[in-house]
């Protein structure tokens, strides 16, 4: 399935129903009697989180919903119907905004939480209705005769989408450091692995058991490149996937197989996330050398330790070393409460 992040559609709640303009005359009466009932409300627009829903890609074939209109009033009093709702599922994870105004209408945290998007318009008033206040009935009296009203429109707006993955481990790296193998190696998990630059084009999140009573959920974040933050490469695109985690997971080549120092590579893409967000800068983070299996790992790890200070957990994806500690050391880490 297509893995779709941002979407904008055009919401329009129902109008309301007209208001009936009747009279009755019912038997040894001189005069007829308002006899209109009250239009019905319109159906409003509804915003809704669903765990079944984990993509937008439903917005990108349809733009546009709009809930039903109320039904008009009829004579002998009857009041319209009102109109039916639209419900729009959205994942878990979903901000909406004003794509006009750029309000915050709605951030989805949790499951079931909803938002009404457009609200529908009111019924209008019919002849006979008691919903009228005191205003309107002494300016009907000086007609001379009791008026229907039509009912109001609906509103519309337009809605701008953007998903940022719910998770708690951020899995972050340059290009081709391993993040996608490691999330097969503790999860259930498949993201495309190869051996060449940005072959993970989406976030994909993985369920990791850390042991019998508990887990968490990581993400893998495509590499990220200098210049990410002003959207280069996959850049700005996806770094939002990291604002809700807890703890990342900094992947570092310490084979150096793309001829760049681990340490500079480190800072580079500290610098990087600085840029993007001060927030994400603070975020707690496990330091992990990959790639401990190939020659000059162990050279390169060392000057990594002399120069930055800061303990360092050396893994192989290839052959599983240190892996079990580290899921371990993520499952402490978060535990305690990072």
């Amino acid at each position: 399935m297509r893995f779709v992040d941002h979407a904008q559609i055009t919401v329009k709640a129902g109008d309301g129903g007209c208001g009936c303009l009747a009279f009755a005359q019912p038997p040894y009466t001189r005069r007829p009697v308002p006899d209109g009932g009250d239009g019905g409300d319109g159906g409003d627009v509804v915003l809704r989180a669903d765990l079944n829903v984990s993509t937008l890609l439903d917005f990108q074939f349809r733009h546009t919903f709009a809930a039903g209109r109320g039904g008009h009033g009829g004579g002998n009093r009857k009041s319209g119907k009102r109109g039916a709702d639209v419900v729009i599922r959205v994942p878990v994870g979903t901000v909406v905004r004003d794509a006009d105004t750029s309000e915050l209408l709605k951030d989805f945290v949790q499951a079931h939480d909803h938002v009404v998007a457009a609200r529908g318009g009111q019924g209008g008033f019919g002849n006979a209705s008691k919903r009228k206040s005191p205003s309107t009935r002494r300016r009907e009296r000086e007609a001379g005769k009791p008026q229907a009203s039509p009912g109001s429109p609906g509103e519309q707006r337009r809605l701008a989408l953007e998903l940022k993955l719910i998770a708690d481990v951020g899995l972050v790296g340059l290009p081709n450091a391993g993040k996608s193998s490691l999330l097969s190696r503790i999860s259930t998990a498949r993201p495309k692995v190869a051996p060449y630059p940005f072959t993970t084009r989406y976030p994909v999140l993985g369920v990791v058991r850390a042991d019998a009573q508990g887990s968490f959920v990581a993400c893998d974040i495509p590499g990220l490149i200098e210049g990410a933050h002003r959207g280069r490469g996959l850049g700005t695109q996806f770094l939002r996937h990291i604002e809700r985690t807890r703890l990342l997971v900094h992947l570092v080549d310490m084979a150096a197989v793309d001829g760049r120092r681990p340490v500079e590579a480190f800072r580079q893409l500290n610098e990087e996330l600085a840029a993007y967000s001060h927030a994400l800068a603070r975020r707690p983070q496990l330091i992990v050398a990959n790639k401990m299996d190939l020659p000059a790992a162990e050279e390169h790890l060392l000057a990594f330790q002399q120069a930055m200070g800061r303990s360092v957990w050396p893994i192989s994806c290839a052959t599983g070393r240190g892996i079990p500690e580290l899921v371990r050391a993520i499952w402490e880490a978060l535990r305690d409460g990072v």
